[in-house]
């Protein structure tokens, strides 16, 4: 696995402001919007860049973030990472900080996790549930995964259903956008229907 570089985040007493930005991916126009803490949102592409940002901008805690800005050195790293890994580069994104203020304690469980699965591996809900203490978390951690306000940087795309269907995706695309990101990463899950197998999934 790749290793995990140190973050680039400024320190505390290097002012940084609120912003957001879109930006152009591999697979369509991204969002990310960060603050003094992190990062605070990313948004995967919509239907066009008006409505990545409109949805953006509706997570939770972005009322400080309403304003488009250059990105500083810090957040341009992190889009540098997010570019290369939708290109089909196996990058880390670990090192991205990302601002939790406001995310429940269980849905910060999930997300460390899901950080935790490397590019080109998949785990399923209840694998994800096991490692918290119980199988009989796996609807909870769909839920979490389903309100993660930072894919691809917590990578919700890599949790699957049970026998390693593609389960739900909250982004744009659904379903298909999830079997995209996994094929560019190199994943091909078993039990997969074979409409998406690795030779026919969504380019």
């Amino acid at each position: 696995m790749p290793a995990c570089p140190e973050s680039t985040w400024p320190e505390p007493d290097t002012p940084l402001g609120h912003g957001h930005a879109l930006f152009d991916t591999a697979i369509g126009t991204c969002g990310i919007a960060w603050g003094p803490g992190g990062i605070v949102a990313v948004q995967l592409p919509e239907v066009d860049a008006r409505a990545t940002r409109e949805r953006m901008l509706r997570s939770p805690g972005l009322l400080q973030c309403t304003e488009s800005a250059e990105p500083p050195a810090a957040v341009r790293s992190a889009i540098a990472g997010i570019q290369a890994l939708l290109s089909g580069q196996l990058r880390d994104l670990r090192e991205v900080p990302l601002d939790m203020t406001g995310i429940s304690p269980f849905h910060q469980q999930v997300y460390a996790i899901a950080r935790a699965i490397p590019p080109g591996s998949t785990r399923t809900y209840g694998e994800v549930a096991q490692q918290i203490g119980s199988k009989g978390l796996a609807r909870s951690v769909g839920q979490a995964l389903g309100l993660n306000p930072f894919a691809p940087v917590v990578p919700c795309h890599r949790v699957l259903a049970a026998g390693d269907r593609p389960g739900g995706f909250s982004a744009g695309g659904g379903a298909l956008t999830k079997l995209r990101m996994l094929r560019i990463e190199g994943a091909c899950p078993g039990g997969t229907p074979s409409l998406f197998d690795c030779g026919g999934w969504p380019a």
